[in-house]
Order: C-alpha cells, then structure tokens, then sequence
C-alpha cells in the first residue's frame, strides 16, 4: 500500500467513525459530557447520521457521497483523483448549504419554503458527527489535490493550507460577514442600507477641526494615537532586546521579567494604578501639590493616559518579537564589518539594525493594531476622547443600539490596518534578511557603541522603574481597606476572593473567584498551545510555499486581530447562535474567539524569524529524503524556539487578560476571569479585583516560567570549549629526551 492509498483509507475511516458512531446533532448537554455514550442509538437527538436519515432524509445525500469517495479508491490513475475531487467538493458545498439553509423550525429562507413547501421537521445545528465528516471531505479534497501534482505533490502541505483556509473562514471571515450583513438589513431582514450611508457620511468621525484648535474626528484620534503608540512600544521594545543581548546590564533574568509584567495583567489595572499616581487625587499629584503648589489637573485623562498605558502594555509584546531577531543577527557579519575596520556605531547602523528590518517592522505593526484594537485602557483613561474601539462598544450596547454604525467604524479600522500592512510589505518586499544559514557560527555579538549603550541605559532603567512603581501600587491595593479612602492595611480581600475552608474532612473553594479562575486556567491552557501550532504553521507555508493568494491569506489572518474585540463578541454571538454551527454560552467559542483572535501574533513572529533561516536548510533535509512534515518538525521548529515561546506566552496571557470580546461571549457555566473582575470594579471592590488580578500576575509568571522551561533555547552556533586532553608519561618523557 503506498502513502497516498494510506491517507485515503485514514481519512476514510475518520468519516465512516463520523457517520456511525458520533452524534451528529448538537447536544443540549454538550459533547464533552459523555451522557450520549450510553444512548447512542436509543436517543433520536443523540443518534448518528444513519440513524437520523428517517427523520432527516436529506443526510442521505452526504452519506451517499461520502460512499461515492469511498468508491473512488478503487479506480486507476487520473479518473480517482478527478472524481475524488469532484465528490468531496459536493460533499463540503451540501454540508455547508444544508446546515444554513434548515433550521430547527424547518427551512431557514421563506423563499426555499414557497419552492419546496414546508418540511415536516426541521434540524438543530451541526454536532461532532457532521463537524468530523465535514473535516473528511475537506482532507480527501486535499488529498485530491495532492495526487493532482498541485504543492508538488506534498499532501501535507495542500491539507494544511485547506484546513487553514477552512478554519480562517469559519472563524474569521464568516462573523464578520455576519456583522456587516446585519448593518445593511432592515428588522425584517430586507435590504436597506440607509443607516450604513448616513454613517460614512458622520463628520463626528472624520472631522479635522483639530487643526484650527478645535477636536480631530474619531478616526484620526484613533490613527495618530496608533502611530504614536506603534513608535513608542517599538522603540522601548528593541531598548530592551539590545539591553538583554549586547549590554552587560546586571540582572537581564529580572528585566525580562519586568518587561512581560504588562502584558500579564488586564489592562484597566493598570489604568487603575496610573490613576493612583496621577489622578486629580493620585500620590503624585498630591505631593506636587503639597511640595510645588500645583494645582491638580486632569491630563492624565485623555489620549496622553491613554498612550502611557498602551506603551505599557504593549512594549512587551514588541519585545517578545524582538528579542530572537536580536539574537539571530550573525556574529561573523558583525566581525566581517569591523575587520574591514568599520567601527561599533557604523557596524551597528549599517550591520545589525538593517537586518532587525522584519521584526522592527513586525513589531511596529502588531504594536499599531493592538492600540487600534484596544478597548480597556480607552475606556478607563479616554474621558471624552473616545476612539473607534469604545464608539464600537456604545454603537452595540448602548442606547444608540446600530450595528450599522458599528459596522461603518469598523471597516474604518480595517482601512488604516490595511494601509499599514501594505506598506511594511512595501518595505520590506524583494529583501533578504537570511543569517542562519546551517554553518556554523562561533563568533560573539558586537558590544553596542558606548552613546547608544548609554542612551539604551536611559530608557531601560528609568521606564523599568517606572513600571516597578505602577505594580507596587497594585501590589499594595491588594492590602489596602479601601483606594483613596482607607488606607488601613488587610488581607480581607484575598480570603473574600481565594478562601479555602474545610468541612467534614473535605476541602472547600469557598472563595468567590476560584470558579472563574479555574475555568479561565483551563481554557488558556487549552487555546495557548492551539494558537502557537495554527500561528506557527500558518507563518511556515506563507514564508516557505509560493501558492496564490497568498498576500490575501495573510491579511485575512490579521483580520481578527485588526478588529475590536467587541466587534469579534458581537460578530461570534450573531455568527454562532444558531445553526448551523451553535457554540454560543459554550467553551468551544471562547477557544476560537482567543486561538483566531491571537494568532496573528505567532504568525508575525514566526515570519520574523523565519526570514533569518535559509531555505538551504529546508532544501537539505527534502534532498536527504525527508518529507515536508519531518523538515518542518525535526529543523525548522527548533531554530524557531523564540518565536514558539513569544507564541505560547502571548497565547496564554491574553487568554486570561482579555476583556473586550469576552464580555459578550462569557455564560454562566463559563465565567472568565476578567469579566468577573469587571463586575467586582462595576460593584466598587476595588479591594477584591486588585486581589484577584495580582493571584493571576502570580499564577501566569508561574505557567509562563514552566513554558520556556519546556521550549528550552535554540543553539544558532558552535561555543568553543576547552578540552583537557591527557598526556601519557611515555610520550612526555620521550617528548623531554628529544628536546635535550
């Protein structure tokens, strides 16, 4: 048997488990439960699809094709792949339209009712039966393909890039399709796009009265606050990555640790803590009251908080990127430049920093998006100066209720995204940033010129102190009675949240927050891991495989995360809470909401550093008769171990710190930690939400720890080591006789 009748007769095996012996409806108790183990072809509403064909005859068509596919294996040649092509293509096409189109009522459109007539039952949405066969054809189209000689013949390659393409359009293009539908149709679902026009058309956001002295429009408030965020969390982020690679700064473990505490912790705490400094009664303005006689002001709240607390928030994630194109830059380039007696400053400006070009690029787009995309820290610090994320949420929750609105802001955002990918492509189109080639490579990092050591040295120590500040304020609200109030210290806050008793010899959680904080460590530890392998597989075929669309497919990965997060919760309740796929109030929509939502960042990452690998690497292993998957697994993954852990750890962090598109996508089964901690701030325990945001800061710095511990280093080069080596008397005594 060769390897393509193998994958045929596995995925073949897949569908019939799909068809016989997994529900295929959805289950009211959720599939996890286990309780349709025991009814399986006792219960109608827990029955497979051929035990559903009586009440539901259109399920003979999928099963009559999947058998068609099935019958395709024993054909010769071209005609298998042809019609195997064909069949699993109609498969897909009839699952898709059939699950839109009926309804639990019956059919979903009036006009299919008028043509057909009414159907006797209608159906409920797709369960792990009709999502597994789905996943099938959608393999054996791959595999299709792959006979057909398309990716060279490399079936994991075209699966991969299928799966992908069928999972970004499930769970990126198809909400907000959903979104933008919903903003141009009338209560009664007829088409009237008068809301989506007088919305372009608002002045409110486009205005450029800023520049007579008056307030700049929503749009250009958002976009220069991007540009400005983008700079300051890129630059900080490439200060550290130097300080932790070329300085002989003390204590480079405790600044990468300092340098992560941000982005572990949601952000309206920090905004919070800014407020203790700097508000109209913070420490500091006090004392500058006290000292100076200044008059307490209201700065503080405005795009100038809120840029300082985006700065702080996202200078991390700038740094995650960085830090492995820092440290794939090659030693000998550095060594060849200052043999040719360049010195460090021209080695550094015309050397290193070039070849930073994609992670600085990288950097500075992921740092633009977040601050389009952020929600927290506006709502916080925004005061009157709101931008599109915050106009976003009171278009959909507030009294204006129009989606058609929401919809407008939105494509705005997508706008300035798109510019801004457009251009980064366009500078860094038709270069090459290749320096690991596969030889070896035992020279040393170039110390940095002593000016921009120094000038390193001023951002880093005084912005890392500055961050000490804000969390020793979190820190010790915690412990305070009451913010601004009561300062008695207490520990009432962390019992109330974190209590553990004990009764009848049995241990109980009897702490408000341990629900929420289980179930928020579950669910991020299960999309951290998904994200890193989507986001990382994702970045390998569009860096290594030439494939059309490819420049489309990237951006429609960076379309989630481009997207407020209220406009991802919103757009996932209207895609998901009805068939065909139903996952709303479950735990299955607040993994995809994170793993689509966050993997841009493992996608920029992984471009970035995959772009220091030659492709003679690839090459080689192909040539030794290694196959796509082995390269890929045994050689490229361990020289990506930076971008893997950047990865994982914004993964995981943003599973737990996000707050924008979880508010709308939390039940009560399914409560996470940050949308518990905003009804805490809402019912002013203050006390408690401190408590509870400084156990997670523990608890990530913790997992974040076991992470890199598990991903260990790469080894881009040979150290040379001594090597004792031992002399026999003999040989030295004859050595010494000669000698005389």
């Amino acid at each position: 048997m060769n390897a393509n009748n193998r994958r045929l007769t596995g995925a073949l095996l897949i569908g019939a488990v799909a068809l016989l012996l997994l529900p295929w409806f959805s289950l009211e108790a959720g599939f996890f439960s286990r309780g349709w183990l025991t009814s399986l072809w006792s219960d109608s509403a827990n029955a497979p699809a051929l035990w559903q064909v009586g009440e539901h005859p259109w399920l003979i068509i999928a099963i009559a094709l999947f058998v068609l596919c099935a019958g395709c294996g024993l054909l010769p040649g071209a005609a298998r792949s042809r019609l195997l092509l064909l069949f699993s293509a109609l498969g897909v096409l009839f699952l898709i339209i059939e699950g839109h189109a009926i309804g639990y009522s019956g059919w979903s459109w009036l006009w299919l009712e008028n043509r057909f007539g009414a159907l006797a039952s209608g159906q409920p949405a797709m369960g792990a039966g009709a999502l597994l066969l789905l996943t099938t054809f959608l393999l054996l189209f791959s595999f299709a393909l792959a006979e057909r000689g398309v990716m060279k013949g490399d079936a994991f390659v075209v699966a991969s890039l299928v799966l992908l393409t069928a999972l970004v359009s499930i769970f990126v293009l198809y909400p907000v399709l959903s979104m933008f539908v919903v903003s141009v149709q009338d209560v009664d679902g007829s088409f009237k796009p008068d809301g989506l026009i007088s919305n372009i058309q608002d002045p409110s956001i486009w205005s450029l009265s800023c520049l007579s002295g008056g307030t700049c429009g929503t749009a250009w408030r958002t976009l220069w606050l991007a540009l400005m965020t983008a700079a300051g969390s890129t630059l900080l982020g490439l200060a550290f990555a130097l300080a932790a690679t070329r300085t002989p700064l003390p204590c480079k473990k405790a600044l990468r640790m300092l340098t992560i505490l941000p982005i572990i912790t949601p952000p309206f705490v920090i905004g919070l803590a800014l407020i203790l400094l700097f508000g109209r009664s913070g420490v500091v303005t006090e004392h500058l009251a006290a000292l100076f006689g200044i008059e307490p002001g209201r700065w503080l709240y405005g795009l100038t908080g809120i840029w300082i607390a985006q700065v702080l928030s996202f200078t991390p994630i700038a740094f995650l990127v960085l830090i492995g194109v820092v440290e794939g830059v090659s030693p000998s380039l550095e060594e060849a430049s200052q043999t040719l007696r360049a010195n460090r400053w021209r080695t550094f400006t015309r050397v290193s920093l070039p070849l930073m070009a994609p992670g600085l690029a990288n950097a500075f787009l992921i740092s633009f998006i977040e601050s389009m995309a952020d929600f927290g820290n506006p709502m916080v610090l925004g005061g009157s100066h709101g931008v599109l994320s915050t106009e976003i949420f009171f278009s959909v929750v507030g009294a204006q209720n129009d989606p058609s609105r929401a919809a407008v802001l939105a494509m705005i955002l997508l706008c300035f995204t798109l510019t801004a990918f457009v251009l980064q492509r366009w500078w860094l189109g038709g270069k090459n940033f290749a320096t690991v080639t596969g030889k070896g490579d035992g020279g040393k990092h170039v110390q940095l010129p002593r000016v921009l050591r120094f000038g390193v040295y001023g951002m880093v120590i005084p912005w890392g102190l500055f961050t000490l500040v804000i969390y020793g304020m979190i820190v010790v609200g915690g412990f305070v009675q009451s913010w601004g109030l009561n300062d008695a210290l207490t520990i009432e806050h962390y019992v109330r949240a974190f209590g553990v008793s004990f009764s009848d010899g049995h241990l109980l959680w009897s702490g408000v927050a341990w629900n929420s904080f289980w179930t928020t460590l579950e669910i991020a530890l299960i999309a951290a891991p998904l994200t890193a392998i989507v986001g990382l597989l994702t970045a390998w075929l569009i860096v290594r495989q030439k494939f059309a669309g490819r420049q489309t497919f990237e951006f429609l990965l960076m379309l989630s995360f481009a997207i407020p997060g209220t406009v991802i919760g919103v757009s996932y309740v209207m895609a998901y809470n009805l068939p065909p796929l139903e996952i709303t109030g479950t735990a299955m929509i607040l993994v995809a909401c994170f793993v689509f939502r966050n993997m841009p960042v493992g996608v920029r990452g992984g471009i970035a550093a995959m772009s220091q690998l030659d492709k003679s690497l690839d090459e080689a292993s192909l040539t030794l008769g290694a196959n796509s998957f082995r390269t890929l697994r045994k050689v490229v993954l361990p020289l990506l171990k930076p971008a893997i852990s950047a990865a994982l750890v914004y993964a995981f962090v943003r599973a737990i710190t996000s707050i924008s598109a979880v508010i709308f996508l939390v039940s009560a089964q399914y409560n996470m930690a940050t949308s518990y901690i905003v009804g805490l701030v809402e019912n002013g325990e203050y006390g408690v939400a401190i408590a509870y945001s400084t156990v997670l800061i523990v608890v990530m710095l913790l997992i974040i720890g076991i992470f890199q511990w598990l991903v260990g280093e790469r080894r881009l080069r040979r150290v040379a080591r001594p090597v004792d080596i031992a002399v026999p008397p003999a040989t030295t005594s004859l050595t010494q006789e000669r000698a005389v």
